[in-house]
């Protein structure tokens, strides 16, 4: 039975690929700060599926937390999917400093870390995959949250790369607004947005998984949000800086 080991997976789009994995046979490790959410999560997992869930609590805005998890990956794992991360409410020169510093260590050094925790074991099986969940935020330029993302898409581009000839798989997973956890953990407006942009989890998750048995580098679920990038694309950068500004001041 192939292991995935799943950051973030007691919410939104985590407990989408934890209820996904189960479904399709895989036995999980389960990582969250919430212990009590955690055996909740993995309680439910095994009735509904039947499938093993261990439980591995850590915060990954630490040292600590980020070596658990570390030592843990390097006893393998088919499959890893970096989801965890939170977004700050304030603009930049607003949120305090160590707000973002954790945000860069979350969203980036977790990453780094653990994928280079992940792989060796994965090549030398000769198969394996990651999926590091970013954002559509990626491609347009507002604040940290969306430059930590851009560094998710071009670290999994780079990695990707790398492990190409040795049977991994590495991708960027690019969502929209998810209906999850996460506007409301951090505290932001979301009322302006239209309805039409939304997604839910479970579908993304099936995108991702698709798009991994694809071999896509970058995997941005929704023809909504495929249109948005690409036009995004095509706009010049201080035009989509102003723009992600005036539509990130809406959400505070």
């Amino acid at each position: 039975m192939p292991t995935a080991l799943v950051t973030g997976a007691t919410a939104g789009i985590g407990a989408a690929f934890t209820r996904r994995l189960a479904a399709d046979g895989f036995s999980l490790v389960l990582v969250a700060r919430d212990r009590d959410r955690l055996a909740e999560q993995a309680a439910f997992l095994g009735r509904r599926y039947g499938v093993q869930a261990e439980v591995l609590p850590a915060d990954l805005s630490t040292d600590d937390g980020l070596k658990v998890v570390e030592e843990r990956l390097r006893e393998g794992v088919d499959l890893l999917v970096n989801n965890a991360g939170f977004g700050n409410r304030a603009m930049f020169l607003s949120a305090p400093v160590d707000d973002e510093l954790t945000m860069m260590k979350v969203h980036c050094e977790a990453v780094l870390r653990l994928t280079y925790a992940a792989l060796p074991h994965m090549r030398a099986k000769g198969r394996g995959g990651v999926i590091n969940v970013a954002s559509v935020a990626a491609f347009f330029t507002r604040g940290t949250y969306g430059a930590s993302k851009a560094w998710v898409v071009n670290f999994s581009g780079a990695v990707a790369a790398e492990t190409s000839g040795d049977g991994v798989r590495v991708m960027a997973l690019c969502p929209g607004f998810v209906h999850t956890e996460f506007h409301q953990r951090a505290g932001m407006d979301t009322t302006s947005i239209p309805e039409f942009l939304w997604l839910e989890a479970d579908p993304v998750v099936r995108a991702a998984m698709r798009d991994l048995a694809l071999g896509k580098v970058v995997s941005v679920p929704d023809l909504r949000y495929k249109l948005v990038v690409g036009v995004g694309r095509l706009l010049p950068q201080n035009l989509t800086a102003r723009i992600s500004t005036r539509i990130g001041r809406r959400f505070r």
